[in-house]
């Protein structure tokens, strides 16, 4: 835990030159916290680009002072302030931090490229299992007991999907989370993806150079008709990685690195 100027309570994690001419701001997803990006802050590629590199919790997971508006809009515009006064010029996301990326680029408040590491483009893409616990978070007397139990169980669960020597570390940050907070997070994000029906325009009409990272066994789905779009537009790149699924990030991060160096590329 670090704290920022005026960012008391932040989880914030950095790494590279202090001098560096270009800088990254990272955001992990739902649960998770800066640990998740530690795998590729450390990669050597990573060192050799001489960048530099700021991660940052989403305010409220890993039980940080969570906002007053948990909106999507807000979060944006929290993270766009951040930016600009770390002076970051690249955008990495990842899973819900790669769809406030989105909203960050598309509202404006951010201008560089930026990575979306499995970002959810509509609700329908979502994995079935977190649409059900927004259903069922819904209903009182059962929402508590419901979150509290999952927030418990899935780091358990996704202990397969992170490397053996990284699987304690990762599924006790997963764990370092209030239900409550999950769970009124988890309904304004859709929420957010009911509003706007799709985000692959709104992604592309931002004007800026985004590449769109999924492991070949990502669980977030992707419609025909989002893939067509996101492949039609001029300033999107997709990058399919190999033997991966959500957690590209933790279970390939050599090649997410790779794919950060050649977006930061494009500011030098």
């Amino acid at each position: 835990m670090s704290t920022h100027s005026g960012y008391a309570g932040w989880d914030i994690r950095r790494a590279g030159p202090d001098e560096a001419e270009h800088r990254l701001l990272m955001l992990p997803g739902g649960l998770c916290t800066t640990e998740f990006y530690a795998d590729v802050m450390a990669d050597p590629g990573m060192a050799e680009s001489g960048l530099g590199m700021v991660a940052v919790t989403l305010p409220g997971f890993g039980r940080t002072p969570p906002p007053k508006d948990l909106s999507m809009e807000n979060y944006a515009r929290l993270m766009g302030e951040f930016a600009a006064e770390a002076g970051c010029d690249v955008l990495v996301g990842h899973s819900l931090g790669a769809n406030v990326a989105i909203e960050m680029v598309a509202a404006g408040v951010f201008s560089g490229p930026v990575v979306l590491l499995s970002p959810t483009f509509s609700s329908g893409d979502e994995a079935t299992f977190i649409r059900m616990m927004d259903r069922l978070g819904r209903v009182p007397g059962v929402r508590t007991l419901l979150w509290a139990a999952m927030v418990k169980m899935l780091p358990r669960a996704m202990k397969g999907e992170f490397a053996p020597d990284r699987a304690e570390a990762l599924a006790a940050a997963m764990g370092r989370n209030d239900p409550g907070f999950c769970r009124r997070i988890v309904r304004s994000y859709f929420a957010y993806l009911d509003r706007h029906g799709s985000l692959v325009a709104r992604l592309c009409d931002s004007g800026v150079p985004a590449w769109v990272v999924r492991g070949d066994r990502d669980d977030i789905g992707l419609t025909d008709e989002e893939q067509r779009g996101l492949r039609a537009c001029p300033r999107i790149t997709m990058v399919t990685v190999p033997d991966a699924g959500h957690m590209a990030l933790v279970e390939q991060p050599a090649r997410i690195a790779e794919v950060i160096v050649e977006a930061a590329a494009g500011r030098r």
